[in-house]
């Protein structure tokens, strides 16, 4: 049985990532050995230097902290991330599992109609026949494969083999991890904000995943989402 999904999953699973991270890594330049004093102080005193660091791309004191999140999401949306190469990925394999049936269409508020050139794309709602017609191809597309792909498993083909029928549109899962720069780095290219001094278009359902990523982020380290978005977005 094929099953829909118009949502993506992000869980953050482990991390050790805080304001503080940053103002020890910074201050050691200046500070050496007495630099080990921050590590606990509270980074509301200390609130400047990360605007200063941010505005003045001073980048490496980000990078000490880490994040691993779990994601559930259609295949098409982990080719985009594996573009971004400062992070560290494990996704579930094809070859040693049987690919579970769980497959995307897009929800009623995904915008259907692409206007625009390259680089200035705009997007415009479609209309109930238009998200009916995609709602049947896809899930009609999506069914055939996966019955094809069954039958060749039935038939004793191997698992690398018959997965290439599968689509796109599968969801697989993977662990990601990464530090705050990259993960700034990631937030400025696939999310859509009033505040980005350089625009982005990126596509939705990637967009969907870093906006989530972005929620747990913004918790851990405040001081630090407060300083990328009053400094146009734009990773240090």
């Amino acid at each position: 049985m094929v099953k829909i999904q118009s949502d993506v999953t992000v869980e953050l699973v482990k991390h050790s990532a805080s304001d503080s991270d940053v103002l020890w890594a910074a201050r050691v330049s200046t500070a050496g050995e007495q630099s080990l004093e921050e590590v606990h102080k509270d980074p509301q005193r200390s609130k400047g230097l990360i605007n200063f660091l941010m505005r003045d791309r001073h980048g490496s004191p980000f990078e000490h902290n880490s994040m691993t999140f779990f994601i559930s999401a259609p295949i098409f949306v982990f080719r985009e991330f594996h573009r971004h190469r400062v992070w560290s990925y494990n996704e579930e394999s094809g070859r040693y599992r049987e690919l579970q049936p769980v497959f995307y269409v897009p929800g009623k508020d995904r915008k259907l109609i692409q206007e625009g050139r390259p680089g200035k794309y705009e997007f415009a709602d479609g209309t109930d026949e238009q998200h009916a017609l995609v709602e049947r191809a896809m899930t009609e597309s999506y069914r055939q494969s996966y019955a094809a792909y069954q039958e060749m498993l039935e038939a004793g083909i191997a698992r690398e083999v018959a997965r290439a029928v599968l689509p796109v549109g599968l969801f697989s899962s993977m662990y990601a991890t990464c530090n705050a720069r990259a993960l700034m780095h990631f937030l400025s290219l696939r999310t859509k904000d009033d505040r980005a001094t350089v625009p982005s278009f990126p596509q939705r359902e990637i967009e969907m995943v870093a906006e989530k990523m972005e929620a747990y982020w913004a918790e851990l380290m405040p001081l630090t989402h407060e300083a990328f978005n009053g400094n146009g977005r734009i990773a240090p």
